[in-house]
């Protein structure tokens, strides 16, 4: 294959990573805008976001496309329960402390990677993706899934961008983040408004790990990439700013398809390191992130 369309292949495949992955870092970075906790348990909703979808999959009757339709609701509400039921019954008796928070959430990531282990199974399943249409190009044929992910995934971006600057609940998310003394003041539940944002994150988390698993495999532990790159993003980005993960993600992800297929994996992730580090040193607060 000649340069440019293997280059034009990359930039897809890259296309592809950068839409599920933003979909995961906005919800990380929601959860730390509103709530400040780093939930270190993101890639596990992540992981059962996609073997939800396996189950629901293997044990739904119908064709392919039925049950991955009925995925894509069931899995991200499942997920959106567990992780409310997490905030009820252990940050908020934490009082959203950020550094008992941290250790909490890491403890959420073993409890929920060992359960899945335990009931689902060591082993990668695939998932059907839901139909097998192919967009022929002049040089290559390319999955029409894959475009599928990435339209769902603007979709729902925009659908996110809508909630948080369109409707009383996102000027209300928007308050709680600004300040929570203030919101309680003005008579804002901020424990309910905390727990709707972690759900609701867990759910963007769920909803990525579905729309991936027809082009990997369920696995239960799938959630360690998508959590570093989630965290790389949101540095990049700026802590709570949703537009700068956006931004991130699109760059992560491209940068991230074209050195895998010319170069390797290790040497993308390496980069990605290496400019969280910079950014770091020269913007801490990241691209488009407020100065604390």
């Amino acid at each position: 294959m000649a340069f440019g369309p293997f280059l034009l292949l990359a930039l897809m495949e890259g296309m592809v990573t950068a839409a599920v992955l933003a979909l995961a870092a906005c919800g990380l970075s929601l959860v730390f805008g509103v709530m400040r906790v780093v939930n270190v348990a993101h890639g596990e909703f992540y992981m059962l976001g996609a073997v939800i979808a396996w189950a629901v999959a293997a044990f739904m009757p119908g064709p392919p496309a039925l049950a991955f339709a009925a995925a894509l609701v069931i899995a991200p509400l499942l997920v959106a329960a567990l992780a409310a039921a997490a905030d009820a019954l252990i940050l908020k008796r934490l009082n959203y402390d950020p550094e008992a928070t941290i250790v909490a959430t890491i403890g959420l990531l073993y409890m929920i990677q060992q359960a899945t282990l335990s009931i689902y199974g060591p082993n990668a399943t695939p998932v059907t993706a839901p139909f097998e249409w192919r967009i022929q190009l002049p040089w290559f044929g390319y999955s029409g899934y894959k475009l599928f992910v990435i339209l769902a995934a603007v979709l729902v971006l925009l659908g996110l961008w809508a909630i948080m600057t369109r409707t009383r609940a996102g000027l209300i998310m928007r308050a709680t983040q600004v300040d929570r003394t203030t919101a309680q003041s003005f008579g804002i539940n901020v424990d309910r408004v905390y727990m709707g944002t972690f759900a609701f994150g867990a759910g963007l988390a769920a909803l990525a790990g579905v729309l991936i698993v027809p082009i990997q495999q369920a696995h239960y532990l799938m959630g360690g990439d998508p959590l570093l790159l989630s965290f790389i993003v949101v540095i990049i980005g700026g802590l709570g700013s949703l537009r700068g993960t956006v931004i991130a993600a699109l760059f992560i992800g491209l940068s991230d398809g074209v050195i895998s297929m010319m170069f390797s994996p290790t040497l993308a992730k390496i980069i990605a390191t290496l400019l969280v580090a910079m950014v770091l040193v020269f913007r801490p607060q990241g691209l488009f992130g407020a100065k604390a």
